[in-house]
């Protein structure tokens, strides 16, 4: 990685420090959480452990494909959040961008009290998101949207910027000194997706290309892999979007007889296995859970006491974070507790 961007990680990890400390404290002095048990309504004292504060309800609407493991971690840490804050939680999700958007119209129509959403195909969001401000309903955004947020309308935004992070993963290849990277995009037009593989394009030495997939659909995904590392057997590098992913293109470069290497955005326990055992090179954590938690967390944070991380006017990143086999075991245990 170049200093320019190992310094940028160096601030995320401070801020996301500086973050987390910020939240215990509004938690503890601005909010009253209390220890002593009652009802969820707030007129009572909140049960151990949560907020005292009147009861919200909150809606988390992402663009996850049914099944996908990546979002369990997601709703693991908006769990959590809703479960400290006292809030009523419902998850939906929808792959495709007007469902999604009919998703947020439905919200908006049950009248929560806040919602977070994906922006993996903003434009199709915008009007959706005008119709809860309308309403006088704040909406964050988390994971993906990264420069679409504000021009949205959302309040704020959690999650990793992904130019960045694929940036630092073309550094990291050269590192690994690869020659012909294949950057695997499972969901055609996700803004995240194809921003991650730019960035990689932007900063390889090497040859860099993009190969489309059909996420929805992980046998055929592996026969592309499979079919496009067996037709150019120069490629010395398959990077892919999810560890769902990783985990296919192993299949395929062993099935393909090709000698690349793997490497992957995004982690799950069975990609920590991987790395562990050496058939994934690296993982780009964003943590998910975290995005979730504070996401959740910020809507909380703002009802009850006005506050808006990065003032509103920065994200609030979560990643890149580079889990490799030097560093993994320190990683392990919270994966196998199903929170990386």
């Amino acid at each position: 990685m170049n200093i320019r961007s190992a310094r940028h990680l160096s601030v995320s990890s401070a801020r996301g420090t500086a973050l987390a400390s910020a939240l215990a404290a509004v938690c503890l002095l601005a909010a009253g959480c209390s220890s002593s048990g009652g009802s969820d309504s707030g007129s009572d004292a909140a049960p151990a452990g949560q907020a005292d504060t009147p009861r919200l309800k909150v809606a988390l609407i992402t663009h996850s494909a049914p099944g996908d493991a990546f979002w369990e971690l997601v709703q693991k840490g908006a769990q959590a959040a809703a479960a400290k804050d006292n809030i009523e939680l419902t998850y939906t999700n929808d792959p495709t961008a007007t469902g999604q958007a009919g998703l947020v119209r439905d919200a908006v129509a049950d009248g929560v009290d806040g919602i977070a959403v994906t922006l993996a195909k903003p434009d199709a969001m915008k009007s959706a998101i005008a119709q809860a401000r309308t309403a006088g309903i704040p909406v964050v955004g988390l994971n993906s949207g990264i420069d679409a947020w504000q021009s949205a309308g959302l309040l704020e935004y959690f999650g990793q910027d992904e130019s960045v992070a694929g940036r630092a993963v073309g550094d990291k290849l050269d590192d690994y000194d690869a020659k012909h990277a294949l950057c695997v995009i499972h969901e055609q037009g996700n803004v995240g997706l194809e921003a991650r593989c730019a960035g990689v394009k932007k900063t390889f030495g090497g040859d860099t290309e993009n190969l489309y997939v059909n996420g929805a659909d992980i046998d055929a995904a592996t026969k592309a892999i499979t079919a496009k590392v067996r037709q150019d057997p120069t490629i010395d590098e398959v990077v892919t979007n999810g560890a769902t992913f990783a985990l296919a293109a192993v299949k395929s470069v062993k099935e393909a007889g090709g000698k690349a290497e793997v490497a992957t955005f995004d982690l799950n326990k069975d990609l920590v296995k991987a790395v562990q055992g050496g058939d994934v090179q690296f993982a780009v954590d964003q943590q998910p859970y975290l995005q979730g938690y504070l996401a959740v967390d910020s809507l909380w944070l703002y009802k009850t006491n006005g506050n808006l991380s990065g003032g509103g006017e920065a994200p609030v990143l979560t990643g890149p974070a580079f889990v490799t086999k030097e560093n993994v075991a320190a990683v392990a245990k919270f994966a196998a507790n199903g929170t990386r």
